[in-house]
């Protein structure tokens, strides 16, 4: 991805399913504007408590400090005028008042990086994500490998027959699956012809 600083702010996006390294590409794009001595902020959502608390953790354990909230309108009043990019990751878990925050963030001249998944178990749209694919100047769409058979995975399985929306887990509870072999929740299945 070809990035030109300027001095507008911009919003990136990196969505895909579980286990496609969203979180590593955010990591290592945090990383970057860190070496270039840029002032970052890094913020995820709450509810993702899986490996830390506060800090934003790839499946792989790669992992960089940051802030959990849940209202989005927090990282309003947390970021620092100086701060140049804001990264957020589990950005599906907002709601739609991420899709304000990071707009104004960007108005506002800061880079800002949400990472989430694209797609919920059921191979529906998940939370503001859509919303911000369509208002990004840049979108990364990771792909998975199939845990069945081995080609590129877009959707998340879920191995429960837990119904909510949202469900934190990892391997226990998901897999990636291809289109072949994603099984969504029976009311959700198309009807057959």
């Amino acid at each position: 991805m070809q990035i030109v600083h300027g001095k507008s702010g911009w919003l990136e996006v990196i969505c895909g399913p579980m286990f496609s390294g969203k979180s590593e590409e955010l990591i290592k794009r945090i990383r970057r504007a860190q070496i270039a001595r840029r002032r970052v902020q890094i913020f995820k959502h709450g509810v993702d408590t899986r490996y830390d608390a506060t800090s934003i953790v790839s499946h792989s354990q790669q992992s960089l400090p940051g802030i959990a909230v849940t209202d989005a309108r927090d990282i309003l009043n947390l970021v620092d005028d100086r701060t140049e990019l804001v990264a957020i990751d589990e950005g599906q878990f907002f709601g739609d008042e991420i899709i304000e925050v990071v707009t104004r963030l960007a108005n506002l001249g800061k880079r800002v990086v949400i990472a989430g998944l694209d797609l919920d178990y059921r191979g529906l749209p998940f939370g503001p994500m859509p919303q911000l694919m369509c208002r990004a100047e840049y979108v990364t769409k990771q792909l998975a490998i199939c845990m069945t058979c081995g080609d590129p995975a877009n959707f998340t399985q879920r191995l429960t027959g837990d119904t909510a929306q949202v469900v934190v887990g990892a391997t226990e509870t998901y897999e990636a699956r291809c289109r072949a072999h994603f099984e969504p929740p029976a009311e959700e299945r198309p009807p057959v012809r």
